[in-house]
């Protein structure tokens, strides 16, 4: 039995801010979800995992619109449904109505939140702005106060976007000063938008934070791109779907109950069922979902499959592709070949039994030897 990942979005596309990339801009709002799904989806999902522990995700538009008494029914509910398996819990959010209240329940449960921020004022309020055009950036910063004060575990997830990707070192060191030390960072790539970052910004720009991160914060910052390639090189599967080998089941539950193959992919034609009608774990296991996954590696094209990068990056996200190849491609590849020579050290001295930390030693060695 395979199990399946499910980004649960309670408060459908609704939200509370009017970033200028989102891309469910023109999807159609739901009612909130009401407690027969809750309690549904939360029975299902615990029963659709084969192993000792379940990961459930909620996501958005924004979740804290729900209010904070619909989680303590999640929490709730989960306790009851959970046996003696391991529940936990991930919680993206803009930080936007993140209360001492909010913060005790995230603390008191043991959730990690995710919080958005694409940089400093300048940066991060240029994209993210109220309903009524106001900036953002001041209530994320007071969230993460509060989830600091709280001592709540967050990381930051960052939309890297043409304006803040050309100021990667500056980004990288303001997140990093911000209390956690682990960081994601999503490429903005919507087709017609024009805030897209292009193939040779996102390049530029993994391969500069890299450089920050290898010669200073291997060991204290987790960024997860650096992460995952490392392990691919150690051998092990990528850990973003992204990235993977294949996709699918990594679904997305809209607020009626609807099941769709993915995040990205929330159009009619790619609704699987609705968990009122069919189980989590049939539509899990359907054709369908098994052929979505698989298609990400037969819709490849034919230079991607002769690639020597491609256990690397696998073809990237399908969403970002264009005739089977990714429009990202030509950054992916400029990163893979510059940290290269960084990442097969590293390798080596896990294989030795040795800490990757070690190479920062042994760059400050070179660079004084020079």
């Amino acid at each position: 039995m395979t199990g399946c990942q499910v980004m649960a979005k309670p408060a459908s596309s609704r939200c509370n801010l009017d970033c200028r990339y989102c891309f469910y801009i023109d999807k159609p709002q739901q009612p909130i979800m009401d407690d027969a799904t809750l309690e549904t989806f939360i029975q299902q999902h615990i029963a659709a995992q084969p192993g000792p522990e379940v990961q459930f995700a909620w996501q958005g538009g924004e979740p804290t619109l729900c209010g904070l008494d619909f989680f303590r029914r999640v929490a709730a509910l989960q306790h009851r449904y959970g046996g003696r398996k391991r529940i936990t819990n991930a919680f993206q959010t803009n930080g936007i109505l993140l209360n001492d209240a909010w913060c005790r329940f995230f603390r008191e449960e043991g959730w990690l939140v995710g919080i958005s921020l694409d940089g400093p004022a300048a940066l991060h309020d240029a994209y993210r702005v109220s309903r009524s055009g106001n900036p953002t950036h001041h209530k994320v910063l007071t969230a993460i106060e509060k989830l600091r004060a709280h001592q709540v575990s967050f990381n930051l997830l960052t939309v890297v976007n043409r304006q803040n990707s050309r100021q990667p070192e500056r980004l990288y060191r303001y997140l990093r000063a911000l209390g956690t030390p682990y960081l994601q960072f999503l490429p903005l790539q919507e087709h017609d938008n024009p805030e897209s970052v292009s193939d040779a910004q996102w390049g530029a720009f993994l391969s500069t934070v890299f450089d920050v991160w290898v010669r200073e914060d291997i060991g204290r910052v987790y960024v997860q791109l650096f992460d995952s390639t490392l392990g691919v090189w150690c051998g092990y599967p990528s850990q973003m779907c992204s990235l993977a080998v294949t996709c699918g089941h990594a679904f997305a539950l809209e607020a009626n109950g609807d099941l769709f193959q993915c995040d990205h992919y929330v159009w009619p034609q790619y609704r699987l069922g609705n968990i009122h009608q069919t189980p989590l774990a049939e539509l899990n296991h359907s054709e369908a979902a098994i052929a979505f996954g698989l298609r990400k590696q037969t819709d490849l094209s034919a230079e991607c499959q002769a690639c020597p990068m491609r256990h690397l990056c696998n073809g990237d996200c399908p969403k970002h592709r264009v005739d089977g190849k990714s429009v990202l491609c030509a950054g992916y590849q400029a990163f893979f070949r510059h940290s290269a020579p960084h990442m097969r050290v590293m390798r080596d001295l896990i294989r030795h039994h040795r800490s990757p930390v070690e190479l920062m030693a042994l760059l400050q060695q070179s660079h004084r030897a020079r």
